[in-house]
């Protein structure tokens, strides 16, 4: 068996690293602010996750806010 992957599954974006792009990502909207396109996405998934971490009974309104804006971050960079 070989170290390739196995056939039919595509890695589209084999070739870049996940953590550079965010990094990138992350500073082009801190200094662009909300003139950077992902900035009000991003900032959206934020607020939708922290009503959502409100209401759950077991995540708090912190994690609900990260995870929101993390998922969108993601969905930004990974479409």
């Amino acid at each position: 068996m070989d170290d390739k992957e196995p056939q039919g599954h595509e890695n589209r974006y084999q070739d870049h690293d996940l953590v550079s792009d965010a990094g990138d990502e992350i500073k082009g909207m801190a200094k662009q602010g909300l003139n950077h396109p992902s900035t009000k996405p991003v900032l959206t998934g934020a607020a939708v996750g922290a009503i959502a971490g409100g209401i759950l009974p077991v995540v708090t309104w912190p994690i609900g806010l990260v995870a929101g804006a993390g998922f969108m971050l993601y969905k930004r960079l990974r479409p």
